[in-house]
């Protein structure tokens, strides 16, 4: 799966590349299907403590599935992200496995 990860507005930073790449990849292991992912990372110009946006978008077969997450850091949104995309997967594989 091709993964493309863009910053908007903040610094590049290869160790949380590592770690969106361990990630995602991971989503591979619910539905080997994915055709690409691209993950956004910026910062939020709110004055909260969780400032930190991660919008992944994943395209499958037939569909393009989005998840966004505000968290304290990026490892957190990035997390969250995953998790809620993982449900999503789920819920497109079921339809597809209902609709032969």
């Amino acid at each position: 799966m091709k993964i493309d990860i863009r910053y908007i507005d903040i610094e590049s930073d290869d160790r949380l590349n590592d770690f969106i790449q361990k990630k995602v990849d991971k989503l591979e292991t619910f539905y080997d299907r994915i055709v690409d992912c691209e993950v956004f990372l910026k910062r939020s110009n709110n004055n909260t403590e969780e400032n930190a946006v991660v919008e992944l978008l994943i395209n499958v077969p037939g569909n393009r599935l989005f998840a966004k997450e505000q968290a304290k850091n990026f490892e957190a949104g990035v997390d969250a992200c995953v998790e809620a995309m993982r449900r999503q997967i789920k819920k497109v594989k079921e339809k597809q496995a209902s609709h032969p």
